[in-house]
């Protein structure tokens, strides 16, 4: 399976964020957008977030709600992303149904992500792999444990934490299904769709 790029939102943005979404999803292949506005309440979210999804759909990419089930249901998301305490993997797919897809973020533990692919989950999470800005991770994961995760599950697994074009390789190589980035592609010098467009390439090679 050739690794695919899995777009964060920053987690602060204005209206004219759809221009840059926009811009970037025509700058290569994107497996999905997470919404992942976490300087903003939930009726911001809601506003902000309808443009963002149907932009992201119109153009064939999946439209992940960070954290919110409740609100990923009510806005026709493709799927929703939980952490370790944003409520339970059934809970979650009681609200999406079976058709849409539940990740779960696994940090570094090869525990966590056994029991959410037992529980149903449709990717595990690992990170950060990478110092990152976004926010403060509360552990560091090695690259190996993606080599581990897929020599022996078939479930899709998502590295994320810091992710850059220059740092991306090694992830790729280690069995990546997916890279999930934010600030490598929303603070790339020469604009979101070159960092799209270095990510695709760097995926085919």
């Amino acid at each position: 399976m050739t690794t695919r790029l899995y777009l964060i939102t920053p987690s602060s943005i204005d209206e004219t964020f759809q221009d840059r979404l926009a811009e970037a999803l025509g700058g290569g292949d994107v497996a999905a957008l997470q919404i992942r506005l976490k300087d903003c309440g939930r009726a911001e979210t809601r506003r902000l977030a309808r443009p963002l999804i149907e932009t992201a759909q119109r153009a064939g990419v999946a439209a992940i709600m960070n954290d919110d089930p409740e609100l990923a249901a009510e806005l026709g998301c493709d799927g929703v992303h939980i952490g370790q305490t944003d409520g339970t993997v059934k809970a979650a797919r009681a609200l999406m149904g079976r058709d849409r897809t539940v990740g779960v973020t696994c940090h570094d533990s090869r525990h966590l992500a056994m029991v959410a692919g037992e529980a149903g989950a449709d990717y595990v999470a690992f990170g950060a792999f990478f110092p990152t800005l976004t926010k403060v991770p509360p552990s560091r994961a090695e690259p190996d444990i993606l080599t581990w995760w897929s020599e022996l599950f078939e479930l899709p697994c998502v590295a994320i934490g810091g992710i850059t074009v220059d740092n991306a390789k090694p992830l790729i190589e280690a069995g990546a299904d997916f890279l999930a980035v934010s600030g490598g592609v929303w603070n790339h010098p020469e604009g979101p769709a070159a960092a799209v467009q270095a990510f695709d390439r760097l995926c085919r090679e």
